[in-house]
């Protein structure tokens, strides 16, 4: 069983995209190391099983779970689960916030054999709406209800395709370099509030997003065969991560895009 930290031991940590992959094991590993997790996550009924795994896992650790089934871009349902939210963490607020949304569209800008097909500025401004964009206005929200206290941190998931052509990854290539850039933003005007705000980028790592991309098997293969460490990313070693860097009170990292995929982004061959 994992060591409760004491940092972090009773407080609460906010996950968008709580329901698979980063978000779930993110959510075991922080209420085994002591926080009660809020989970926000938009899945179909037949997946409330899997919900239910991770809620029994969070409260198997003496911790409270709470899990909102809605779409986390819609203003009024953010509105809903931060009224619900204040009422349960009191004074402490959020002491983690984790941006872990995965939903886009995959898709050619420009599609040669079926030219109806290429992403639309519908698909594009949702793709960046939900995967970038919500991020600040989650922020905003906590901030301006007092719910971030000093001490807070803030992660967003992004991915090598922030920087990177990977087929049909477009749209969403371009919201990991947005979401970059709103990380460094909040986290020059967060700075002085002592509340860090960092971009995690995980190797390569087998999810339910993942197998949505059409080359994530060459994707994999190149990662299984190229990183130092000797296998792939798992969602575990970027919840573990998640820990590690906030059990402390520092907030002196900040601003930053932290690797976390044991050396793969370093090996080009």
């Amino acid at each position: 069983m994992a060591t409760v930290e004491p940092a972090l031991d009773g407080r609460w940590a906010l996950i968008l995209g709580a329901s698979s992959g980063f978000g779930a094991a993110a959510a075991r590993r922080l209420a085994a190391a002591g926080m009660h997790v809020a989970g926000v996550h938009l899945d179909r009924r037949s997946a409330q099983p899997t919900v239910d795994a991770i809620t029994a896992d969070i409260e198997s650790h003496g911790r409270q779970a709470a899990f909102y089934n809605v779409n986390a871009a819609d203003a009024d349902r953010r509105r809903e689960i931060l009224d619900d939210l204040q009422g349960r963490t009191g004074e402490g607020g959020v002491r983690l916030l984790l941006h872990s949304l995965a939903f886009g569209t995959l898709g050619h800008f420009i599609d040669r054999e079926t030219p109806k097909r290429s992403i639309s500025q519908r698909q594009m401004e949702m793709t960046l709406d939900v995967m970038a964009n919500s991020i600040v206005y989650w922020t905003q929200d906590l901030f301006t209800r007092g719910m971030l206290p000093r001490g807070a941190k803030i992660y967003g998931m992004t991915s090598a395709g922030d920087a990177r052509v990977i087929p049909y990854y477009g749209a969403v290539s371009g919201a990991k370099a947005v979401l970059g850039s709103h990380i460094r933003q909040l986290a020059a005007e967060l700075a002085p509030d002592g509340v860090a705000v960092n971009a995690i980028k995980a190797g390569v790592t087998p999810t339910p997003a993942l197998d949505k991309i059409p080359s994530a098997g060459q994707l994999l293969d190149f990662a299984r065969d190229h990183n130092p460490s000797g296998r792939v990313t798992s969602p575990e070693d970027v919840a573990e991560a998640l820990v590690r860097l906030s059990i402390d009170e520092s907030h002196w990292i900040t601003g930053n895009t932290i690797n976390v995929d044991g050396g793969e982004d370093i090996v080009v061959l």
